[in-house]
């Protein structure tokens, strides 16, 4: 569950990127299965990927609790980037092109009830479009470490 909590948390909050971001961190490399297929085929590819991505920042954009992080971001723009960021982590073949999660968080207050919050969107998400619980984990266990590097300890 906290590598779930912590990939749900990694995509929302790529929302506090200015729209010009330029640094450059690729996402990490995923393990194939001993079927072959990468997870990105398992998902269903891009087009899969970005309704998933799509619905996801549509949902917290429009959340009161986390809606201020949305307040000043191109959300075509940021769509885009998220779903580059988890194709490249699934195996596909896109590039992610945007800022490190430390850079792109520092200073934007994010806390684990904004955390929280984030992870109950990206579960009503994938399970609505019925993403297997075995690829949900997957993905989820390629994106959790990054938690560290987006949550802020409360002063």
């Amino acid at each position: 569950m906290k590598t779930f909590v912590a990939c749900c948390f990694c995509l929302s909050l790529i929302a506090v990127l200015p729209s010009c971001a330029t640094t450059s961190t690729p996402a990490p490399a995923p393990d194939k299965p001993a079927a072959g297929k990468s997870l990105y085929d398992r998902l269903g590819g891009m087009d899969a990927i970005k309704a998933v991505v799509s619905d996801f920042i549509d949902a917290q954009a429009s959340d009161p609790k986390l809606q201020h992080f949305y307040a000043k971001t191109d959300t075509k723009y940021l769509k885009g980037q998220i779903s580059d960021f988890v194709c490249q982590a699934a195996g596909g073949p896109c590039k992610y092109t945007g800022m490190d999660m430390k850079d792109a968080h520092d200073g934007r207050h994010v806390h684990d009830e904004d955390f929280g919050v984030t992870v109950g969107h990206l579960v009503d998400v994938l399970n609505k479009y019925k993403v297997p619980e075995a690829e949900q984990k997957e993905l989820l266990g390629l994106l959790g470490p990054l938690k560290p590097d987006i949550v802020e300890a409360k002063k």
